[in-house]
């Protein structure tokens, strides 16, 4: 398989960051991942980490290609929970670790997505967006009502209200996995936090992500320093990784 690939995290306005990010490439497949550790709760950064170490290292004792793809993403996110409730075991439920999470395992030509939260997944092309993931949020839930549209959830004031999230009570939350979603040569997939994707429009990610004759390391680097000036003076962390997909 010959892919491209990048990742960046930044700080924003905020004191520390609390995303983590990895990109694991192996002969046959390749896994993004971006974890976002929540701020408004103890250890958000803790959260982060024990996620993606846990699934990191469960990506990495399994065969490869991966034979059941969608069972594998829910075992490893489940996983990723159970640590993070525990790090909170002995702390009141409403300030215990929590954190998003975007995973999105690629192999076979094709890709696999699990979300948690409003950490996001990008599939684009040629400049043109193909399929992003849907937040579990209370704005997303409005949107599909109809009752607000795309760019008023923008500047909703619960706009950074999650539905689910990895931590805080014991049972496996609510996740969004996805079929086999077919690559073609050129496709740019990007995963990333709420910092990375708020106050830019899906058309935007999809051409700056996608620039022909550009290195997929700049593109990204230059999707972060526009989110972070739309969003500044209070623009949070901004993590994503990137994938290009060149030949099987």
């Amino acid at each position: 398989m010959q892919i491209e690939y990048s990742k960046v995290s930044a700080i924003g306005d905020r004191q520390d960051n609390q995303d983590r990010a990895a990109i694991v490439v192996a002969e046959n497949a390749a896994l993004m991942l971006v974890f976002d550790g929540m701020g408004g709760h103890s250890d958000g950064a803790l959260a982060a980490e024990t996620g993606i170490r846990v699934v990191q290292d469960l990506f990495t004792k399994m065969p490869l290609p991966i034979f059941d793809p969608q069972g594998f993403l829910y075992m490893a996110l489940a996983r990723a929970h159970d640590e993070i409730v525990a790090l909170g075991a002995d702390i009141g439920v409403d300030f215990r670790p929590r954190a998003t999470c975007a995973v999105c395992l690629v192999q076979e030509s094709g890709s696999y997505w699990c979300h948690i939260g409003d950490s996001r997944i990008y599939l684009m092309r040629n400049g043109q967006l193909v399929q992003r993931s849907r937040d579990h949020s209370h704005v997303e839930v409005l949107i599909q009502e109809g009752a607000i549209t795309e760019a008023e959830a923008l500047d909703h004031p619960m706009r950074n209200f999650v539905e689910c999230c990895l931590g805080g009570d014991a049972p496996v939350p609510d996740m969004t996995l996805t079929r086999k979603l077919p690559l073609q040569p050129g496709d740019v997939l990007l995963a990333c936090s709420d910092g990375l994707w708020s106050g830019l429009s899906d058309a935007e990610i999809a051409r700056l992500a996608t620039l022909p004759d550009s290195e997929l390391g700049d593109n990204l680097k230059s999707l972060s320093v526009k989110a972070l000036t739309a969003n500044s003076p209070y623009s949070d962390n901004t993590t994503g990784t990137a994938l290009r997909f060149i030949a099987p």
